[in-house]
């Protein structure tokens, strides 16, 4: 009886121990992620305390979330950094680890993720979905030496590392060779894959009638956010065949194809590319045009929508007016309005005090000369008796403050 309560003791113990464990790791990946990453070198990641990974299997997603967390040595001290990054993967990618391990209440795991660069072997701890622990990184002597005899050079562990982090692929290089891509050296290859240019990304760009030649603009496309699907749906929207510059430039702008579609729902339809960039860098949304029609202003032409937005006129504005009375009032006039600061503040105060739906030509006359509310109540304390707005314009002028 002893006996068994001791076992069933040490069981509870050991349940402890790695619960703790388990909180450790959590612990101490949001004090690496708080960690400051200043400006770093690799160095070789065996030390597998130092390197850690994280996975979480998303619900309803087939797809999970592997972070890798690995050190690197400061190139201007002795001290340690971290780098991390972070992508989705199928799971039968993680040899050795099944869903039912990682959807456990608690228990260790040992699996590999296999990249032809290198593979990463892993162990630690998973419960109900999600996991952590550590790994080391074995490089591919097979996958290095195809690289020298390519001619793209012999790499140290840590581009070899770089290159299975990113999964850089025998396929990747190939399918570069194979669409007359310039040869790669080994920092472009690591480039290219720090940058996120994958298999898939110039596969996908083949597909689409993109063959750039040059692994810069593959770069370039893949850093300013020129995705396949941005292509696809901007062609089908009738943008076909945009010069890599072109889409560059489109997505530097903002202009998507969502924004293309809200402007065709407004009546603004089939608009030359330079036109939708000129419109978007003037803060003209389908929203605008939107609020503007419902406002009562319908039909506005598409330069008039510019010219109002640099103007400064808005919806809000325009509801602020009509609250004080000035209803529809003509888009020229709000325009002139804008550009001589009479705002319904303004009007508002001289509300206040007796003088009501003025002109709106009266109130830029009264904005010009800067004669406001505040102006004639000082006026009238100190005793001055004048009735109409024109005279006290009139005494503005004449230097009476």
């Amino acid at each position: 009886m002893k006996q068994s309560l001791n076992l069933a003791t040490m069981r509870l113990i050991s349940r402890n121990i790695y619960l703790r464990l388990f909180g450790f790791l959590g612990v101490l990946t949001l004090l690496w992620f708080c960690y400051p990453v200043a400006q770093t070198s690799f160095t070789t990641p065996q030390d597998s305390s130092k390197n850690q990974w994280l996975i979480e299997f998303l619900t309803g997603q087939e797809k999970v979330e592997l972070t890798l967390r690995y050190s690197r040595q400061r190139q201007n001290d002795s001290g340690w950094g971290y780098s991390s990054h972070s992508f989705q993967i199928a799971p039968d990618q993680l040899l050795g680890l099944t869903r039912e391990q990682a959807m456990s209440s608690g228990g260790r795991v040992q699996f590999q993720l296999k990249r032809d660069a290198g593979t990463f072997n892993c162990e630690g701890w998973f419960k109900e979905g999600n996991g952590s622990g550590h790994f080391t990184f074995e490089p591919s002597a097979a996958f290095a030496a195809e690289l020298k005899q390519q001619g793209i050079g012999s790499p140290t562990f840590e581009e070899q590392f770089s290159l299975a982090v990113n999964d850089v692929s025998r396929a990747f290089i190939k399918e570069l060779r194979d669409q007359g891509y310039e040869k790669p050296t080994l920092d472009k290859l690591v480039q290219l894959g720090n940058h996120g240019v994958r298999l898939e990304y110039v596969q996908g760009l083949k597909s689409l009638g993109y063959v750039l030649k040059s692994l810069d603009h593959l770069i370039n496309m893949k850093d300013h956010g020129v995705s396949l699907s941005f292509i696809r749906e901007m062609a089908e929207l009738g943008y076909k065949q945009l010069a890599a510059e072109e889409l560059i430039n489109t997505k530097d702008h903002g202009v998507n194809p969502n924004f293309v579609r809200g402007l065709a729902a407004a009546g603004f339809d089939r608009l030359p590319l330079e036109q939708l960039i000129r419109v978007k860098d003037h803060g003209v949304n389908p929203e605008f045009a939107r609020e503007l029609a419902a406002a009562g202003y319908t039909g506005v032409a598409l330069d008039e929508l510019v010219n109002l937005k640099d103007h400064g006129v808005n919806t809000k504005f325009i509801s602020e007016l009509s609250a004080l009375g000035y209803v529809r009032v003509p888009l020229s006039e709000l325009r002139a309005l804008r550009d001589h600061g009479v705002n319904p503040q303004f009007i508002q105060e001289l509300k206040q005090i007796g003088y009501e739906n003025i002109p709106i030509d009266q109130l830029i006359r009264l904005r010009s000369h800067g004669v406001n509310a505040a102006y004639i109540q000082k006026m009238k304390a100190r005793g001055y008796n004048v009735q109409t707005l024109d005279e006290w314009v009139g005494l503005r002028d004449r230097g009476d403050h």
